[in-house]
């Protein structure tokens, strides 16, 4: 386990492997442990980078605040004190919303942005987590502290359960998730999905210049997979690989072909792995 101490707080990755540098950002309520897969085969041609975003995973939890801004800035600061000039940026869900605005930040460091399941616009979350996303949980909690700690007594048993509907394989998504949950304290369970919420990245994406390739599955029931069609029309050069049989969660539902796509799309080869869905 690798840890960077910046003024931000303790920032967790794991690196692995040889070549160009790709960083990989998670979603809420997730850690660095979703890309594990991905880590292992393309550890061949890179050198990837998964990090946990602060208060997530086993990132500290002191930092100021957790928004996809404070990520953002996260992020950019990583590759400083790495010394990493440029790099792709894969993202899944909330990890693609910090992605693109990573890249509207700091072009010149971003060579290419891949969002899997992300939102564009915060209004596409489920109803469920729009019910997360209200600051005014933060202050109830803080007031009973016993009650955040009830509900993720309560909420982990109702993780492995909905698991199966967010992916094919619902035993193993639902142990990394109440892993992931277990570790989380108040602020950033709150902060980030209330910030992601408030995000809506349409007026600005259309002026990035650096190749994009958004990744939507079909099924899914966390982001509206019609972001993908907002994802298009916002940024008309961007790519869509359609996944018709995967949910939030294509890198576990469809990982064969989710793995030759960003392959394909990191090397800059074409092939028939990225096809496009209806945008009528």
């Amino acid at each position: 386990m690798a840890t960077l101490v910046t003024d931000q707080g303790i920032i967790h990755y794991e690196a692995y492997g040889r070549g160009r540098p790709v960083l990989l950002l998670h979603g809420w309520m997730n850690s660095w442990a979703v890309w594990r897969d991905m880590i292992e085969l393309f550890g061949r041609d890179f050198r990837m980078y998964a990090l946990d975003f602060l208060g997530f995973g086993d990132s500290g939890d002191q930092a100021s605040e957790f928004s996809v801004d404070n990520f953002t800035q996260m992020v950019n600061t990583f590759m400083d004190r790495m010394g990493i000039v440029k790099a792709p940026l894969v993202g899944h869900s909330m990890g693609g919303t910090v992605a693109l605005n990573a890249a509207l930040r700091h072009p010149e460091r971003v060579v290419k942005v891949t969002v899997v399941g992300s939102p564009i616009e915060g209004k596409s979350l489920s109803p469920l987590l729009k019910l997360a996303a209200n600051r005014q949980w933060i202050g109830l909690g803080q007031s009973a502290p016993a009650l955040y700690k009830g509900f993720q007594a309560g909420f982990r048993p109702f993780l492995r359960g909905y698991s199966y509907f967010m992916a094919r394989d619902g035993g193993t998504l639902g142990k990394m998730l109440t892993d992931d949950v277990a570790k989380l304290t108040l602020e950033p369970f709150i902060e980030s999905i209330t910030t992601l919420r408030e995000t809506d990245l349409r007026a600005h994406i259309g002026s990035l210049t650096m190749p994009i390739l958004g990744v939507y599955g079909k099924k899914d029931i966390i982001v509206d997979p019609k972001q993908a069609q907002v994802l298009k029309q916002a940024a008309p050069s961007a790519r869509i690989a359609w996944f018709e049989k995967s949910g939030h969660f294509p890198m576990m539902d469809e990982p064969e072909r989710f793995h030759a796509t960003v392959r394909d799309f990191l090397t800059g080869e074409t092939g028939t792995t990225v096809t496009s869905t209806p945008l009528s």
